[in-house]
């Protein structure tokens, strides 16, 4: 599957004054009446038990050059460093990156265990178009543009 391109996503949550971000390349889009959208997340992944109790989340579609706030959350960042130098947007809800193709917000409406995953599965109830640019894309174990 790694030779199988999927486009990169940012997945947002906030609980209680508690944000926290996770890449994902699992974003698919599942029906337009209603809109509905899916994507994995590890158990052990810090979002995991958040995106549980917020019920609620944003989704940041990462556009050519933004490699390195892939790579930002992709990779574990503490806490309390993990919106360090990160440009967030200033709108209400869960946390939306700045710079992006696209943002979704959403809710989740149901889950389903996947191996060490669970597979989200969520309600859009908001869409906006970002910058026009080409998407980011990770095949090979490498991040590229389309």
């Amino acid at each position: 599957m790694r030779r199988f391109p999927a486009g990169v996503a940012v997945v947002g949550v906030e609980l209680e004054a508690e944000r926290l971000g996770l890449t994902v390349g699992t974003l698919i889009p599942l029906s337009l009446a209603p809109p509905l959208v899916g994507f994995a997340v590890r158990r052990e992944a810090a979002l995991h038990e958040l995106l549980r109790g917020a019920g609620r989340f944003g989704v940041s579609l990462l556009a050519a050059g933004q490699e390195h706030v892939a790579q930002h959350f992709a990779r574990g960042v503490p806490p309390i460093a993990i919106w360090e130098g990160i440009a967030v947007r200033d709108v209400p809800g869960p946390p939306l990156l700045e710079g992006a193709l696209g943002w979704l917000n959403g809710e989740v409406v149901g889950e389903v265990a996947a191996g060490e995953d669970t597979f989200f599965l969520g309600s859009v109830t908001g869409v906006e178009h970002g910058i026009p640019a080409r998407p980011l894309v990770y095949v090979d174990q490498r991040y590229v543009t389309s």
